[in-house]
């Protein structure tokens, strides 16, 4: 009996193969006791959409903030489903933000609408077409579609409208810096972000992902950035002349890491203390991304969902910070708790046992 107990949890511990793509097995649903203990601490999870992007968030009061839902196709949306349900408990995402239409953000959303419900979508409203994708009118319908309870619009400085916290707990806010290349008013006082004046620019991006959402996480003195896909002429525009952001303790990595993005003077302004990359094995990690962040004297530690597999290899964290090391992979998470009062903070890869605490910036 016992080694049939052993041979069960081994299973259960494994991913599965479905419809050709890997999905973690289903677990035993969390019990009441551990969901009210994870309830606790504010927690995100970065989940692999492969080169997509999917940050799932869960307040201490155990409301859920998904922002984007990666591709379409099956494989993405049961792998969030997977971590909502199946590791964080969770019977329904309360608000599903997302960043811009590209299909990689948007693609998932209507097959987890029918996995789980989603009351509040949250976006910068749907345009009548893409340019750079002759397929949008088709590709948006499922999103279009989707049964959710309400829908809300996007505006620069607005919030998403979160439970308020047990008392003692610090404050929690989701702001949303700028959308469409519209971005907060510059605070009085502001001083002048240096580097500014030495910053390039790179030929003008006429796609959405020059518009995306740009949203800033504070939880006490805890600062999260996530730009969505944010290209380098704007990402200058976020910090110069003034830097609108202020300076952060962990940076989701614009744009999967791809060269278009990731502009030096952001980067170096946020002054992040650790850097998240949701990239694939072939898509991001470009070698100026790679530089940046070695280069930054902020940074701690670099994660990346993927190992880089191309040729140039080299343009890699190290192997301690990736979550997935091969291309046929088991879909693991970066997972990241924050104290209940914001001073500190850990950022785990489960599946590797890899954990490192950090200390959250005192000023930002």
């Amino acid at each position: 009996m016992k080694k049939n107990r052993v041979l069960f949890a081994g299973l259960f511990a494994a991913s599965v193969l479905v419809s050709g793509f890997t999905v973690p097995l289903l677990r035993p649903e969390p019990t009441k006791k551990a969901v009210a203990a994870a309830a606790t601490n504010l927690t995100m999870y970065w989940i692999d959409t492969e080169g997509g992007a999917a940050t799932l968030i869960i307040t201490p009061a155990g409301e859920s903030v998904l922002i984007d839902t990666g591709n379409p196709g099956g494989r993405d949306s049961e792998r969030i489903y997977q971590v909502a349900r199946q590791v964080a408990g969770l019977k329904q995402i309360d608000h599903l933000l997302t960043t811009h239409w590209h299909i990689d953000h948007f693609g998932g959303a209507a097959e987890l609408a029918a996995k789980m419900p989603i009351v509040e979508v949250i976006d910068k409203g749907i345009p009548a077409n893409l340019s750079e994708d002759k397929n949008f009118a088709q590709n948006i319908q499922p999103y279009k579609d989707m049964t959710v309870k309400k829908r809300s619009l996007i505006k620069p400085n607005g919030t998403i409208q979160l439970q308020k916290l047990a008392k003692g707990l610090p404050n929690l806010s989701i702001r949303f810096v700028g959308v469409d290349k519209q971005f907060v008013a510059v605070a009085k006082n502001s001083k002048a972000t240096d580097g500014c004046e030495s910053a390039t620019d790179k030929a003008p991006d006429t796609s959405d992902n020059a518009n995306s959402t740009v949203l800033v996480m504070d939880y006490g003195p805890f600062r999260f950035f996530d730009g969505g896909d944010l290209t380098w002429n704007i990402e200058k525009n976020l910090v110069c002349p003034t830097n609108l952001v202020g300076t952060v303790d962990v940076y989701q990595v614009n744009h999967h890491g791809l060269d278009q993005s990731n502009n030096p003077v952001l980067v170096k302004s946020l002054a992040p203390t650790v850097s998240i990359m949701n990239n694939g094995t072939r898509k991001g990690c470009g070698p100026e991304t790679v530089k940046t962040l070695r280069n930054t004297p902020s940074i701690q530690a670099a994660y990346q969902l993927h190992k880089n597999i191309r040729q140039d290899s080299e343009y890699n964290t190290q192997e301690g910070y990736i979550a997935n090391l091969e291309e046929n992979c088991k879909a693991n998470f970066v997972k990241l708790t924050v104290a209940p009062d914001g001073k500190k903070y850990t950022v785990s890869i489960p599946a590797t046992k890899h954990e490192k605490t950090f200390t959250t910036k005192t000023v930002h």
